[in-house]
């Protein structure tokens, strides 16, 4: 059974990296929201309920599948999302869907590309993200999508919230330390904006969390952070 609680002695080290993915952008009026596609459902709840507060009238939902969602979602991602919002009282005139994307950047070039079929320009975007992915879906989108005015949040959970909502709490973990290296790695690759370096409590913070083992969703590439 997934464990649902961190440990005591990892606790402090996970909340720096929660805190420190977090944009704390504040959600406001767009022309187009993203929903990017994942196992989080949170993320088609909160894309809902701004779309019911009014702050935009068209959504994208993009994500194909991954080993880790196709029971959730066996139609897709994007598609399970969509069935959610539409739930949730979202009309369905008001979403496209996006099926293929595999990684965040196809997420936005191929949402960029679907709203260009159907005459969307937007000029500002809101992204809708998991907690731990907002800092990596936001530069890379000043990378893919450069021209547009971004913003990207997430449900706004604390920690022990998210986790009750997710059942795993050693997934979590792993998730946040995993793009805790990919800012610092897709950035030396050109994947994403370089947008500052990261502290050093978060340096230290995710060396820890890798010498404790969380280190399933690390890539290949387990270079250390540099500051």
């Amino acid at each position: 059974m997934p464990n649902v609680m961190i440990p005591a002695e990892v606790r402090e080290d996970v909340q720096t990296l929660w805190a420190f993915h977090d944009l704390q952008h504040e959600p406001r009026p767009v022309d187009v929201c993203i929903g990017l596609g994942g196992h989080d459902l949170g993320v088609a709840d909160y894309t809902a309920d701004l779309y019911l507060d009014g702050l935009f009238g068209q959504i994208v939902f993009t994500g194909a599948n991954a080993p880790t969602t196709v029971d959730a979602f066996p139609e897709g991602e994007a598609l399970g999302y969509r069935d959610h919002a539409i739930a949730r009282g979202v009309p369905g005139t008001a979403v496209l869907v996006e099926p293929a994307a595999t990684n965040t950047s196809e997420n936005l070039e191929y949402s960029r590309k679907l709203l260009a079929e159907h005459q969307i320009e937007p000029s500002s975007v809101l992204l809708v993200s998991h907690p731990y992915q907002q800092r990596r879906a936001f530069a890379t989108c000043r990378v893919v999508w450069p021209d547009v005015d971004v913003l990207c949040v997430s449900r706004p959970l604390p920690l022990d919230a998210y986790l009750r909502t997710i059942g795993d709490a050693d997934r979590v973990i792993d998730m946040l330390v995993g793009e805790t290296q990919r800012l610092t790695l897709y950035a030396e690759l050109g994947f994403i904006a370089h947008e500052e370096d990261v502290p050093d409590d978060v340096v230290v913070a995710y060396d820890r969390l890798v010498e404790a083992g969380y280190t399933s969703r690390l890539v290949e590439d387990r270079r250390p952070i540099d500051v």
